[in-house]
């Protein structure tokens, strides 16, 4: 084999034009696919971050109370009970956190929007506070500029608000002034309430638009409800990987307690009103979710950046595929004699073969780690550097407005895996041709 190995790269050096012409293109389509991966993972990384900060824990203990066979509220009635069940039954806990959902139209003097009312407990939040950022004041108001104003401890006092900067750009608010809610009970009953806005945090993509953060004191209080209510509460676990295990063991606990549990529905819960409320039945059901149900409707973006990447690469890969299978053909037909004079003095078939897939093999592998090294530097260098998104439209796809590449070893191999076979598949049908060859008519061979 060490022979074959010496044959196969004295080959590749003899060529030297061809080799780093092939050689080249084989590294840039390496480069591109670890980028392409690494831009794909950093967003899904980016997903589950938002996801699991801004609207559900890593399995969420949400539920329905409906008083008649034909409303749906999104409440769980009994709130500490049942959280006190989850943290005493869940394996592999980290903590819990309640939060209180509702949905209102948010009234500034200039504006309105609709928008979701997430009520949240500050003592609880550390993650979520760990993750907000103040917004410089040049990204909500007219002639603003780099200064950040408020304090996100503020919204642990009772009617206040934190908007994300989108939202304040549209009401055309900051932070100080006062924004009126108004909302219908479940009764269906009009009510509204008043926050002041006490910060404004940096947009954090699709999910940002429309979640506005309040007290939870505010929530019981527009809604008018009972101080053992709550929306979701959101379990987080050591290991996010375990969450749909951990959902099912949720079911068979809730439900050996006696709790109606609802059959597994992996969509947000804002879906899910018109479903539940054409179902026949009163009182009150465990609605048990993982994070991904409940961002299900944003998985089309990492969907549509796969579907991109893999159409680019296999156009590529075909591309690169027949350059090698020509320059195969070429290297073949240039050493046609010598590979009758080998068949004569006894190489056989088998071996002749085995050189010429050596040395694609080679050629492949060496420039795939080269295209591979390079592109997983590139990724790392983009992403410590936190370019700045400055299109809005962008922003709200890669959920985040600095460019995040997540550099992945199990892509990097499976990047260099792919194409040193691509090469050595291609090469393949010159290869047999040469092993094809018989020795008087090879030797004969003139040009």
């Amino acid at each position: 084999m060490g022979v074959f190995l010496r044959i196969a790269a004295r080959n590749i050096m003899l060529a030297r034009r061809r080799t780093a012409l092939l050689g080249g293109a084989l590294a840039l389509v390496t480069m591109l696919l670890v980028l392409l991966l690494a831009l794909s993972a950093g967003l899904s990384d980016t997903i589950v971050r938002s996801a699991t900060t801004l609207s559900a824990g890593h399995v969420n203990v949400s539920g329905w109370h409906k008083l008649t066979s034909r409303d749906a509220a999104p409440i769980v009635m009994d709130a500490q009970k049942i959280r006190a069940i989850v943290e005493a039954e869940t394996p592999g806990l980290d903590y819990t956190i309640v939060r209180h959902r509702g949905w209102a139209k948010v009234v500034s003097e200039a504006t309105s929007l609709n928008a979701g009312l997430v009520g949240i407990n500050y003592a609880e939040e550390g993650r979520l506070m760990a993750q907000l950022q103040l917004a410089p004041t040049s990204e909500y108001k007219d002639g603003g500029d780099d200064t950040k104003v408020g304090d996100f401890s503020e919204i642990a006092r009772p009617g206040t608000a934190i908007l994300f900067a989108g939202q304040a750009r549209r009401l055309e608010v900051g932070v100080g002034d006062v924004l009126t809610l108004s909302t219908e009970t479940s009764d269906g009953q009009s009510n509204t309430g008043e926050v002041r806005v006490v910060a404004v945090a940096k947009d954090m993509g699709m999910l940002s638009n429309w979640s506005i953060f309040v007290p939870t004191q505010t929530i019981l209080d527009i809604y008018q409800l009972k101080p053992d209510t709550a929306g979701a509460i959101m379990v987080y676990l050591k290991d996010i990987d375990r969450a749909s295990e951990t959902m099912d063991t949720l079911r068979d606990v809730f439900m050996r307690h006696g709790y109606g549990v609802m059959d597994h529905n992996p969509v947000p819960f804002f879906m899910k009103f018109e479903s539940v409320a054409g179902e026949d039945w009163t009182g009150q059901k465990i609605d048990l979710t993982i994070w991904s149900d409940e961002v299900s409707f944003l998985q089309w973006v990492v969907t549509a950046v796969d579907t991109i990447s893999f159409v680019l690469i296999t156009v590529l890969l075909i591309i690169i595929g027949v350059g090698i299978m020509n320059t195969m053909w070429i290297a073949v037909r240039e050493r046609t004699g010598e590979v009758g004079t080998l068949r004569a003095i006894g190489m056989s078939r088998r071996r002749v073969l085995l050189m010429f897939l050596l040395e694609a093999l080679l050629l492949g592998f060496f420039a795939t780690v080269v295209g591979a090294g390079l592109g997983a530097a590139i990724g790392l260098a983009v992403d410590a550097a936190a370019i700045h998104v400055p299109v809005a439209a962008v922003q709200a796809i890669l959920m985040t407005d600095v460019l995040h590449l997540q550099v992945q070893l199990t892509d990097v191999l499976a990047a260099i895996a792919v194409f040193t076979v691509v090469t050595a598949l291609s090469a393949l049908a010159p290869a047999l041709r040469a092993a094809r060859l018989e020795p008087v008519t090879a030797i004969h061979h003139i040009g």
